[in-house]
Parts: structure tokens; C-alpha cells; sequence
């Protein structure tokens, strides 16, 4: 049960990031300063920062629940996450500097105009509203059971609206300077209590558990599939080649064409200190997964491996929350508390500032064509953030069990976008002979490819390969379907654009190229 101490560390933690963040502000004059951080932000700082915007409440609990029931395979994704953001270094960064852009989009209008610029911008907008709101949603969910199990009676409701309204204090007013350091804190936070957790489980576990779990298969990482045939690698998302190739591509995209993440490199002082703040984030993700499938190995030993089902559970993500409220010392609990919901603002601020960026810079001054004086343009950029925190806390509301299917579509759309964006982006550079018209029609032919390919294309081990939009519960169940792996989405997506866009293209005459 939690304690007067926890309740008093949560508290004071939601208070004192509001005022941190607000303090670490300073003096904003101009959307620069509000956006990119008149471009002076440390890289390592910067670093810490995208560590934290990727790290969502459903990381700190469910990579955890990841390893309680598998092994470490999950692992792998971390070697293409690094060789994806090696390549972002230094094929995309440089054209962002070059330029001195403000925004991911500003490189595509200036390679094929406003249009190409707009339709990349509002599905960005629409992307991180459907995973960041729902992801503020689920955030909800760990917390909610949490709060049961220490007596408490509390709504999705009130959870989601004392993280939103918190969050948004900091963010409306001090912009991505607040952001970033306040990313720095909460990763620290969050980390930390994961850290505490291990010292207390190896007090706690028998002296042979590493021998118990190596000898269950728990401690293995590579899987090369070797002897499985070529449908299992298309189909398992933590295969060696899936989780490195596709880890990378999705990395690429993720890191390269999301203005979530781009804002804060375009932030730094140069392109050198933004490429150590990409790499680096990469070497520290790295770290962050390795501590936190610890976790879920000394909690698999800690609770002898019987089923989440056996311990009272519906989820195995509820394993690691119901140790921080049994198994963690006073004080200690509202510590690792404070981590998971500085977990979701972390990623909550970063929403709201990059989709505020987004509509002010991409959107708002090129189509209305007029030069707003500094102040006025950083007035509607503060509401713009305000205007975005409140829809975020609406639409995180919509939501009443997680069983709903659309939390399932937010926590997974980014599959859908990332291969179109990635790939017109990669359009621009390899082929000059395409047009903002070959340009969009890619990028729409490629989401709708995607719709069909990761909600139509299945598996089976009897039945080979299954084109079908509704399979029945019976079938997926009688037959094993499995969907191709996540981590190919981005790839295919973007081999979509990249044909597409091509083809198109080969109707221009060569007094049209550009």
C-alpha cells in the first residue's frame, strides 16, 4: 500500500516540474526561441531529451512485461535503432542545417512546393494525435490499477487531466527550452527508480536466478531464426534480420522525418552537435533497454514465472506496477510512481510543442503568406500549444476500456505514415526528375497500400499466405494468422513511395525535369 511519503514525493514532483519547467524557460522573444531554442540548446541535453520524447509509460511497464514473459530478443531492435540514426547523421541532418530549416517539412517545400510541405505536416498532426493521445490514454490504464490496489478511487478522467493540465502549464510557457530540460529531469526520474527496483529485486530473488534463467532460455538475445524458413522472418518482429533491418529503417523514419524528434535536433548549436545527440540517444537507449528487461528478468524470478493470470493479473504490463506498490519501500514507490508518469509527460510536451511548431511553421505563415511581428507570432504559438493540449486531453477521454480497437490503430499508426514520409523524403533526394504531383500521389498510394497490407495480409502455417480485412476470431484462432512484422512496415511503405514516385515521374520529358 502506498504511504503518506509516496503520496508526498508525487505531489511535490508534480509541482516541481511545473515550476522547473517554467524557470528553465528564460526570456522568449520570438518563435525561435520558442520552437528551436534560439538553436543554442547542449547536444547532450538535446540527447537526454530524445531519449525521453521515445520513451513513453507503456516502455517503462511493458518492456519489463516483454522480458517476464519471453527473453531478451527485444534487444536486438537497439542495433538497427543505432544504424538507423548513423544514417539520418549523415544523409539527412546535413540538408536540415544547409538550409537553417525550422521544420522536418521545410525540407520537402523546398524541393517540391507548399503542397508536398502541407500534406507531409497535417499527417504528421493527424499521426501524433491518434499514438499521443492514445498513449496518454493507455498511460492511464497502469495507473488507474495501481491507484485500486492502494485503496484509491480515481477515473481515466482525473489521471488524464492532472497529467495534461501539468504538462501543459510548462509547455505553453516555456517552449522547447522547458521541454528539453524537463525531458532531462524526467528521464533521470524514471530511470532511477527503474535502477532502485533492481537493487531491491537482487536483494530479494534466489542467489542462482541468473542460472534459473539462462537455463529457461530468459537470457538469450540474438534470435537468427536459423532452419525457421523465410515466412518466420517476415512474420516475427524480434528475428535477427527484422529487428536489425527493419529496426533501422523504422529508425530512419522515426528520426529522420518526424518533426517530433527533428525539432529538438534542429535545436542544437551545429550539425556536429546534432549528430552526437542522434547517435548518442541510440548508445543510450541501448542502456535504457537493458535496465528495464532486467527488470522484467528479476521480476520473472521474483514471482517464480507463474502466468500474470496467477498472480491476480489480467496483463502481464500490470507485473511491474504491482511490485512498485508491494514490493517497493515507502517513498520508493511514489519515486518510481513519479518516474512512470514522467515518462508520459515527457512525451506529452514533446507532442504538444512539435505539433505546435508544426501548424505555426508549416501550415499557418505559408498559406496565409504574411510576416507576423515576433511577438504576435509567438502569442499564437503559445495557444496554438494550448489549443493542441486540450484536444489531447479530449480525445485521450473518448476512450473508456482498452480493449477498444482504435487504441490498438493509435499505438500502432505510425506504421502507417512512417513508410510515405520516409519515403518521399528519400524521393527528393535520389530522384530529381520527380514533381510535387508524383510526390503526392506516392505518398497517398502508400498509406493506403499500407491500411491494406498490415490489416489484410496473414500468415498461416497451413494455409500459406492470407489476403483478407476481417478474418473471424475462429480463423485467426484455428489457423495461427500472424500479421507480417511491425518492424517491416516502414520498409515496405517506403519501397511503395520510392516505385511509385518513380513511375510517375518517367512521364515528365527532360525539359520538364527539375
Amino acid at each position: 500500500m502506498l504511504t503518506g511519503l509516496d503520496y508526498t514525493v508525487l505531489v511535490f514532483y508534480l509541482l516541481g516540474v511545473a515550476a522547473l519547467g517554467v524557470k528553465a524557460a528564460g526570456r522568449q522573444t520570438s518563435t525561435a526561441d520558442y520552437f528551436l531554442g534560439s538553436r543554442e540548446l547542449p547536444w547532450w541535453a538535446v540527447c537526454f531529451s530524445v531519449v525521453a520524447t521515445e520513451t513513453s509509460t507503456l516502455t517503462v511497464i511493458g518492456i519489463p512485461a516483454v522480458a517476464y514473459a519471453g527473453s531478451f530478443t527485444f534487444f536486438q531492435l537497439t542495433f538497427g535503432y543505432l544504424l538507423g540514426r548513423i544514417i539520418v547523421s549523415f544523409v539527412f541532418l546535413p540538408h536540415y542545417f544547409r538550409g537553417e530549416l525550422s521544420t522536418a517539412y521545410a525540407f520537402l517545400g523546398r524541393r517540391y512546393g507548399d503542397g508536398m510541405r502541407a500534406a507531409a505536416s497535417v499527417t504528421f498532426l493527424v499521426t501524433r494525435l491518434l499514438a499521443d493521445g492514445v498513449r496518454l490514454f493507455a498511460t492511464a490504464i497502469p495507473l488507474k490499477v495501481i491507484a485500486q490496489m492502494a485503496g484509491l478511487s480515481v477515473s481515466y478522467f482525473e489521471i488524464i487531466v492532472v497529467i495534461g493540465l501539468v504538462t501543459m502549464v510548462y509547455t505553453f510557457i516555456g517552449g522547447i527550452k522547458a521541454v528539453v530540460w524537463m525531458d532531462v529531469v524526467q528521464m533521470f526520474l524514471y530511470v532511477g527508480g527503474a535502477v532502485a527496483a533492481i537493487f531491491i529485486l537482487l536483494g530479494d530473488v534466489p542467489g542462482d536466478w541468473w542460472a534459473a534463467a539462462a537455463a529457461a532460455g530468459k537470457t538469450r538475445i540474438f534470435d537468427f531464426g536459423w532452419g525457421k524458413g523465410f515466412n518466420y522472418m517476415l512474420t516475427s518482429p524480434y528475428a535477427f534480420p527484422t529487428a536489425v533491418f527493419g529496426g533501422a529503417i523504422f529508425s530512419m523514419a522515426s528520426h529522420g522525418t518526424d518533426q517530433l524528434i527533428v525539432q529538438r535536433l534542429l535545436a542544437c548549436r551545429d550539425l556536429g552537435d546534432s549528430r552526437k545527440a542522434l547517435i548518442g540517444s541510440a548508445v543510450v537507449v541501448m542502456m535504457q533497454f537493458a535496465i528495464f528487461l532486467l527488470v522484467g528478468l528479476l521480476l520473472w524470478s521474483f514471482y517464480g514465472g507463474v502466468p500474470p493470470s496467477e498472480l491476480g493479473l489480467t496483463r502481464g504490463d500490470e507485473i511491474f506496477p504491482m511490485f512498485i506498490i508491494q514490493g517497493m519501500p515507502s517513498g520508493v514507490s511514489g519515486l518510481l510512481l513519479a518516474g512512470i508518469i514522467a515518462a508520459a509527460m515527457s512525451t506529452l510536451s514533446s507532442s504538444l510543442n512539435a505539433l505546435a511548431s508544426s501548424t505555426m511553421m508549416d501550415l499557418y505563415e505559408r498559406f496565409f503568406k504574411r510576416e507576423l511581428p515576433p511577438d504576435r507570432a509567438l502569442r499564437i504559438s503559445r495557444w496554438m500549444t494550448l489549443f493542441w493540449g486540450i484536444v489531447f486531453i479530449g480525445f485521450a477521454n473518448l476512450f473508456r476500456d482498452q480493449q477498444n480497437p482504435v487504441v490498438e490503430l493509435g499505438l500502432a499508426i505510425a506504421s502507417f505514415t512512417y513508410g510515405g514520409l520516409l519515403g518521399v523524403f528519400l524521393l527528393g533526394l535520389v530522384n530529381r526528375r520527380t514533381r510535387q504531383a508524383d510526390a503526392l500521389i506516392a505518398f497517398v498510394v502508400s498509406i493506403a497500400a499500407m491500411v491494406f497490407i498490415i490489416f489484410g495480409v496473414w500468415h498461416s502455417p497451413s494455409d500459406g499466405w492470407v489476403f483478407t480485412l476481417n478474418p473471424t476470431d475462429d480463423y485467426v484462432a484455428a489457423a495461427q494468422l500472424r500479421s507480417i512484422g511491425w518492424p517491416w512496415y516502414t520498409l515496405i511503405g517506403t519501397v511503395i513511395t520510392l516505385v511509385v514516385g518513380s513511375l510517375t515521374a518517367l512521364r515528365h520529358t527532360h525539359s520538364d525535369r527539375t
